[in-house]
């Protein structure tokens, strides 16, 4: 989609799912005030509904929390416990587009997040990165969107203090999304 209310070139009307195979969702976090560790999501669904302007598409996914993945299992153990996720109790995520406007990186797309049973609006720079056809007919689109978020905001306030000054992690928790949507026929 391009910065006008206008839909951009190829991107059809219609229901696009999310294709979870040729997507990712991932993040970024301060660890020890120097350096930052990375993960993803291994499992999430959602959906792109395309209307005939901009402003009348809207986004809703769900993301589960337990599919963390940051290369070390024992993180990942600690980042699902109570500590953090607590998964036990909140297994899934969801985010649920509530508005829709040209601007920054192409798109903004304003929305709720829930993490941990709290609900926060937050705002994904989208980019619409085109339409093209897969060698078995199915048309795709791509996106990338990013957006930076407050873990405390979402009751997430587990840390360490450090000798040096400081704490173990952050608060600001980057989020970066490459999508790939079928549309669906």
């Amino acid at each position: 989609m391009t910065a006008s209310t206008e839909l951009a070139p190829g991107l059809t009307v219609g229901v696009w799912a999310i294709d979870p195979s040729h997507s990712e969702i991932s993040f970024s976090v301060r660890h020890l005030m120097v350096s930052k560790v990375r993960g993803s999501f291994e499992k999430f669904a959602g959906t792109i509904t395309v209307g005939d302007s901009v402003e009348t598409s809207g986004v809703e996914a769900t993301i589960e929390a337990t599919s963390i993945n940051t290369r070390d299992e024992g993180r990942d153990g600690h980042v699902r416990s109570g500590d953090f996720f607590d998964v036990e109790n909140h297994p899934t995520w969801t985010f649920k587009a509530t508005g829709v406007a040209a601007g920054g990186k192409g798109i903004q797309i304003t929305g709720d997040l829930t993490v941990r049973g709290v609900t926060k609006s937050v705002v994904l720079d989208t980019e619409f990165l085109g339409v093209n056809n897969d060698p078995w007919g199915n048309t795709k689109a791509g996106f990338s969107a990013t957006t930076t978020i407050n873990r405390k905001d979402f009751g997430v306030e587990w840390n360490a203090p450090l000798e040096t000054g400081g704490v173990l992690v952050g608060e600001s928790v980057n989020i970066e999304l490459e999508i790939q949507a079928a549309l669906q026929k």
